[in-house]
């Protein structure tokens, strides 16, 4: 698992400008799951050949002095799944109150500390970090997330402390195509995984492990073999009867990156949530076929049946392509649709197209719908070629492609994977537009230097 580090500290410090800085993007939310993660933010820091998950918590200690409860658990727990803290201070303010609370608080988690005074752009550095050394904390550094001073040297530190102190992750020896189980709490994940293992199995690999591992599986269905990633963890038999599970973002990012195919669980009794429509989008950022499994399906009414289905038809207009089952991991049935499905999507995923079956289709669509004119222009298509699997790549060549609407990039999308069968396969389309071969020429002779250069 990539290593993890957790900015905190009190509201208006430099948290989020520094999350943005370290990730080198302004939209860098990768998951925003409401009433779970609404006060984290999750990114990916590239420091040469490592990367780590990077966290920004909302501020401890607001406005009142005081957290709700949701917060607390939430800042909290990203402590906990923590190899490294950042605590973000004011070198403008100096030391007050405020940040003494947080040091107390995430102490006892016994993780290693670094202290970022921010803000320090006017300061000598010695002077910004002088009220703030006897925290008792080794490692200070003075920055400026507006100003970018200091960030370089942050960058090299983490890069040696992640050298030194986290072992990055290792390929994983598979027993076959990776499974990933993910879903909010209580939907079912770990009954599903338990009723496709067999009880007996479960007992076999109900290995400890700390709460932020991913659990690998081999499992055998039929002839096949799969690996199943369980981001609940197989729980004791003594804990199956506890409430609400924990539920560990990290844990499931690190598993859709892991997997070839995502097995998304919806409560059926809960209809779809926003938080599942987040999970959905999360997949489908890191681009990896999805199934969705609707859940506890058996003893709902025909008439709560139907319900379900026009609510989920309602909310998934923008993934219609992702294939549903309906489920009851409790009771087994669906099971057997369910991994017929994953092989169907594991065939899919690994289709090759040519060239030439890509290009036919780009011109049928194009000859069926043109795209819209733009400055009097309109965008030419000319091939489509394939650009390699996981993800799906088409690479599509023409004139003015930049000039695309995304209505007409979804269009074509949807095209493809309605010609060749690809429900459930995320499709990336990249456009590349022409070289004009004459475009030098016209210029050089509007040029006058270059028209008597040409006389020479």
């Amino acid at each position: 698992m990539s290593a993890v580090i957790t900015i905190v500290g009190r509201p208006n410090v430099g948290k989020s400008t520094l999350f943005n800085t370290l990730t080198e993007s302004r939209d860098a939310l990768v998951a925003d799951l409401p009433g779970l993660t609404r006060d984290r933010q999750y990114g990916e820091i590239n420091l040469g050949e490592i990367t780590a998950t990077l966290v920004d918590t909302g501020g401890m200690l607001g406005d009142e002095g005081e957290l709700t409860e949701l917060m607390d658990e939430q800042i909290m727990q990203a402590v906990e799944e923590a190899d490294l803290l950042l605590f973000v201070v004011s070198a403008k303010d100096g030391l007050v109150g405020d940040d003494e609370k947080i040091l107390y608080r995430i102490r006892p988690y016994s993780k290693p500390v670094w202290l970022l005074a921010n803000k320090a752009e006017s300061k000598d550095p010695d002077m910004a970090l002088a009220d703030f050394y006897q925290l008792g904390i080794e490692t200070l550094y003075a920055i400026s997330t507006a100003h970018r001073r200091g960030i370089s040297e942050l960058k090299n530190q983490l890069t040696n402390f992640l050298s030194e102190n986290h072992k990055q992750p290792s390929t994983h020896e598979d027993f076959g195509p990776a499974l990933a189980v993910i879903g909010r709490p209580n939907v079912g994940k770990s009954t599903l995984v338990n009723r496709l293992l067999g009880e007996n199995r479960v007992l076999a690999y109900d290995l400890p492990g700390t709460t932020r591992d991913s659990i690998r599986l081999p499992l055998e269905w039929e002839e096949d073999r799969y690996t199943l990633i369980d981001t609940a963890g197989v729980r004791r038999r003594a804990k199956v009867g506890e409430g609400v599970e924990k539920f560990s973002i990290i844990k499931t990012i690190d598993a859709i990156k892991q997997a070839q195919v995502c097995l998304l669980l919806i409560d059926a009794n809960e209809n779809i949530t926003d938080q599942d429509m987040h999970l959905i989008g999360l997949a489908v950022y890191h681009a990896k076929p999805v199934l969705l499994v609707i859940n506890k399906w058996d003893h709902l009414s025909d008439d709560h049946k139907q319900q379900v289905k026009s609510r989920l038809n309602h909310k998934l207009q923008a993934f219609q392509w992702l294939p549903r089952v309906y489920t009851s991991a409790l009771h087994g049935s669906g099971l057997r649709h369910v991994m017929e499905l994953v092989a169907l999507l594991l065939e899919r995923a690994n289709m090759e197209l040519t060239a030439n079956q890509l290009t036919n289709v780009l011109n049928e669509a194009y000859k069926a719908h043109q795209p819209p004119l733009v400055q009097g222009l309109s965008s030419q298509l000319k091939y489509a070629h394939p650009g390699g699997h996981h993800p799906m790549r088409i690479i599509i060549h023409g004139k003015r492609v930049n000039k695309l609407p995304d209505s007409y990039k979804r269009y074509l999308e949807n095209t493809f994977r309605d010609a060749f069968d690809l429900k459930g396969i995320p499709l990336v389309l990249q456009f590349k537009a022409g070289r004009n071969p004459y475009a030098n020429k016209n210029k050089n002779k509007s040029d006058p230097s270059r028209r008597g250069k040409n006389r020479r």
